[in-house]
């Protein structure tokens, strides 16, 4: 048996639930996935993995040791990578989640330099606005937006990102052009709500102005948990909206959006890479973070820049 080939089945085991998926992901045999897992149970006599006919769970057992392998195979991975100059060609799978906007408007457009300076990186990228159990789920890294609350994650800040309101030519003519963000709280007026992940409610945005500083939570007939959808009902006019620039930019220029309260400040919204404390950063993972960095720092105001 070869000890690397088993630790690599068994976890590509666990990551997807399934010997079938497993062995097509690893270009091998369900039949020698399966025979890897069984020689690595007998080899350590304890059961990693409880099957039954329709899905594989992992057991406590085989839970503390995936951990364990996840941190053997990073090692092994670096430890080829920084040999005879390959250390400028990190590799292998990487999975990373990212809001579906980001995703959307700046990440997937600027992939193929990516790739072309990375080709031996496999990026698995989930899209979306949820939480995240980086953990449970084998996630090596999310990217998400406001202060993190999670304060068991390691993370780097790797941009703020401007924020401005705005409103469709639609929802004006409507319901008017609002003189000051007080009159959002106004009956006639309404808000698009995003409901954040983190407590599931939408909260309210601060403003300032000179000495002038309000807390506006608005109403609205529509509240959402994507970034997407967001953006879809401000764009039919079903409220206002509070966006990053590169979510607004083209919206602006191309006359979908009009900006409202330019006089008043917003604060800027941080963005952060975070992964979990006992996961190995390994060289795809720096150069991803270095990535995102670079591409979100043409979205963070000079004020902020160090």
């Amino acid at each position: 048996m070869d000890r690397f080939d088993a630790m690599q089945a068994f976890a590509r085991v666990v990551e997807t639930g399934s010997f079938t998926k497993a062995a097509e992901t690893l270009h091998m045999s369900k039949t020698s996935v399966t025979q890897l897992v069984q020689q690595l149970e007998a080899r350590l006599r304890v059961r990693l993995l409880n099957r039954t006919t329709r899905k594989v769970n992992v057991t406590a057992d085989g839970a503390a040791y995936y951990e364990r392998v996840l941190r053997l195979l990073a090692d092994m991975d670096d430890a080829e990578t920084s040999l005879s100059g390959a250390s400028a060609v990190p590799r292998g799978r990487l999975r990373v989640d990212v809001p579906s906007p980001l995703a959307r408007l700046v990440l997937v457009p600027a992939l193929p330099a990516f790739h072309a300076q990375y080709p031996d990186i496999q990026l698995d990228m989930g899209v979306s606005d949820r939480i995240v159990d980086l953990i449970g789920e084998n996630v090596d890294c999310v990217v998400r937006g406001g202060e993190l609350t999670d304060q068991s994650l390691m993370a780097r800040r790797v941009g703020d990102l401007r924020l401005g309101v705005y409103a469709a030519p639609s929802y004006l003519e409507r319901a008017g052009a609002p003189a000051h963000p007080r009159e959002l709280e106004d009956t006639h007026h309404r808000i698009v709500g995003f409901l954040w992940a983190r407590n599931g409610k939408a909260l309210p945005y601060a403003m300032r102005r000179g000495g002038e500083s309000i807390k506006v939570h608005g109403r609205y007939v529509l509240a959402v948990d994507d970034g997407n959808a967001y953006l879809a009902a401000g764009l039919a006019g079903l409220g206002v909206l509070w966006l990053p620039d590169y979510m607004s930019r083209a919206h602006v220029e191309s006359g979908e959006l009009a900006p409202l309260f330019e006089d008043w400040r917003l604060d800027s919204m941080p963005m952060y890479v975070a992964f979990p404390p006992n996961r190995h950063v390994s060289a795809k993972l720096r150069v991803f973070i270095d990535w995102v960095a670079g591409l979100l720092g043409q979205y963070t105001p000079e004020s902020s820049r160090g």
